[in-house]
């Protein structure tokens, strides 16, 4: 089945990708400096958010084309799963973007470091999404 497929190519992306974030670039991003920190952190944040965003999207889509073709309730779970990065981004993450947003790199101190370190935590819980709707699909294949 093609779409339950690319459901799956589509969620494994967005773990890998959230996992990236989450253990490698963030890590690197907190040993910086504070000013440099949130001056890397902005633009990677609106490349990443447009990225995401959309494997979310287009894998919650097929998985949901999926359970319907096959009326497997498999596909269903790992669809909600992937498309539950939304609502938890919109809910639990981008109070502390906007917050993030809001200060000038010029008046970045030490509140700033530990807004991007609870970010990355907020954060972590993507890639926990993605790997539980990646394997979800795997399991929904077999």
């Amino acid at each position: 089945m093609l779409a339950g497929h690319l459901a799956l190519v589509f969620a494994a992306a967005f773990a890998g990708a959230a996992f990236y974030v989450s253990f490698a670039e963030h890590p690197a991003r907190l040993a910086l400096d504070d000013q440099n920190s949130l001056k890397q952190w902005k633009p990677s944040y609106e490349a990443g958010y447009a990225m995401q965003a959309s494997l979310a999207t287009l894998s919650g889509a097929l998985g949901l084309l999926s359970a319907w073709i096959s009326h497997d309730w498999r596909w269903t779970i790992g669809a909600v799963l992937i498309l539950a990065n939304w609502p938890y981004t919109l809910i639990g993450i981008v109070p502390t973007n906007r917050k993030l947003k809001a200060v000038a790199v010029c008046d970045a101190g030490p509140e700033v470091h530990g807004m991007l370190e609870r970010w990355g935590r907020l954060h972590s819980l993507r890639t926990v999404l993605g790997i539980a709707a990646t394997v979800t699909y795997i399991w929904a294949l077999h």
